[in-house]
């Protein structure tokens, strides 16, 4: 296959799942924003955590708040649990299983949001993350996609998932590479409207 076939093929695959998933992801992704939005209205903040590259994707939207999406705006509190590397370290070499779980217990409070990225199984840090988060009674938004029951199961009636429907690694980052930009934008609309202006 040549190199050309190898690129076009890709994105082939990518816009078919970008197809197939609009009408699956509108109701999910409006809710998330209700329960984000809410919280942020509310003076809580948004915890951001993920494995792998999904820690990146989370990354990716608490920078979109604190900093910005598109638009100059007020910052929002979003902080992401696997930007401190001497942290991390350090609760690793405990448990891997508690690096999320200690932090959440440390600086999570009732109102505020997780918000857990997972893109496969094996989700043992992002499980104990969203029990933590629910023993301080905190809301859960959580990005899936592939095989991901073990986190899935734990979602409670008023918590959100947003499920890709794909068995590969990285089209699933790519979809919530997707819904977190697709997340800042609606959260900036809805909080902000067009007070800052367009880019030009």
């Amino acid at each position: 296959m040549s190199t050309y076939e190898v690129i076009a093929e890709d994105f082939q695959q990518v816009l078919e799942l970008v197809s197939i998933s609009v009408d699956e992801l509108v109701d999910p992704l409006e809710r998330a924003v209700e329960v984000i939005n809410q919280a942020l209205l509310g003076e809580h903040k948004i915890l951001c955590c993920g494995n792998g590259a999904g820690a990146a994707v989370a990354q990716l939207f608490s920078i979109g708040l604190v900093h910005r999406y598109e638009q100059e705006r007020p910052a929002l509190p979003a902080l992401s649990l696997s930007g401190d590397g001497a942290t991390l370290t350090a609760l690793s070499a405990a448990s891997n299983n508690d690096v999320y779980s200690r932090q959440v217990r440390a600086i999570g409070q009732a109102g505020d949001v997780l918000l857990a990225v997972a893109a496969s199984d094996n989700n043992g840090s992002l499980i104990q993350a969203i029990r933590a988060a629910h023993e301080r009674e905190m809301l859960v938004v959580l990005l899936s996609g592939g095989d991901c029951t073990d986190v899935s199961s734990l979602i409670l009636p008023e918590d959100i998932e947003i499920h890709v429907n794909s068995s590969r690694g990285p089209r699933i980052i790519e979809m919530q590479t997707m819904i977190v930009h697709c997340l800042c934008k609606l959260i900036d609309q809805s909080l902000f409207g067009n007070y800052f202006g367009t880019d030009s």
